[in-house]
């Protein structure tokens, strides 16, 4: 994959936390951090990530199960590293890019990928459908602005791995 000359993961992660903040769910703010390159390099335009991360906000659909912003990490491995046809080896090289993802989402995240540990909730139970209000107090709570920075830096750094 090409990536621009002026590329720098912390700038990626903090474009994730743009769209975050914009009102973008989770998922969605990760994979519209690359929503140019994966458009310079015709693999996805920025209307079909948003369309893709539509319902994994929220740890899927507000369920808090996996986390929405590791979502977004492992749509982009199947860019990075894709898997798209039968066989073995493609296969084995993704799931081991999900893999390293989620160990480094781990690390910079507290230890899980599951959306209702992150929050700090006892239960990870669905919330029901409507998505919680974005006030000043909800970003002050959540981790979530933090955690999408992470997971589009984390992104960041395989990509320009994969381009030398």
């Amino acid at each position: 994959m090409k990536l621009p000359e002026n590329f720098n993961p912390a700038e990626r992660g903090e474009r994730a936390r743009n769209y975050f903040q914009e009102g973008y769910n989770c998922c969605q703010a990760v994979m519209l951090a690359f929503a140019d390159i994966l458009e310079a390099n015709k693999l996805a335009g920025e209307e079909l990530l948003k369309t893709i991360g539509s319902g994994f906000g929220g740890g899927f659909g507000r369920m808090r199960e996996v986390c929405g912003a590791f979502s977004g990490c492992t749509v982009l491995a199947g860019f990075l590293s894709p898997a798209v046809t039968p066989g073995h080896d493609t296969r084995t090289a993704n799931y081991a890019l999900v893999q390293e993802l989620a160990d480094g989402f781990r690390e910079r995240n507290g230890g899980s990928i599951i959306c209702g540990e992150l929050l700090g909730l006892q239960e990870h139970k669905p919330e029901g459908p409507a998505p919680s209000e974005r006030t000043a107090e909800y970003y002050c709570k959540r981790p979530c602005p933090e955690i999408v920075c992470n997971a589009a830096t984390l992104v960041a750094e395989k990509m320009k791995e994969a381009a030398r």
